[in-house]
């Protein structure tokens, strides 16, 4: 079943490499999607593709990189569209 998720992870993420390591994630999952950086100092990303997959994606945003450290995420479930490639947005 093809779910869709929009994650936004708190703390410290924006700087240390959290949305390459986030991409490469994601593609090793093959799922689809993007992330990006917000002003606010959060990263934002949206990840569609097998349930359990996006599963894997959301527990590897609680704890993220080495160099970052995770506060808290936020997960909003959404209706499936399609999406490219995951992808940095800039």
């Amino acid at each position: 079943m093809v779910s869709q998720f929009e994650i936004i992870v708190f703390g410290r993420v924006q700087g240390v490499g959290f949305r390459a390591a986030a991409r490469k994630q994601a593609r090793s999952l093959r799922l689809s999607g993007w992330v990006e950086n917000l002003a606010d100092g959060s990263v934002r990303a949206v990840v569609n593709g097998d349930a359990a997959r996006c599963t894997r994606f959301i527990n590897w945003c609680r704890v993220g990189t080495g160099y970052s450290w995770v506060e808290r995420i936020e997960i909003e479930e959404m209706k499936p569209e399609p999406l490219g490639s995951f992808a940095i947005r800039y």
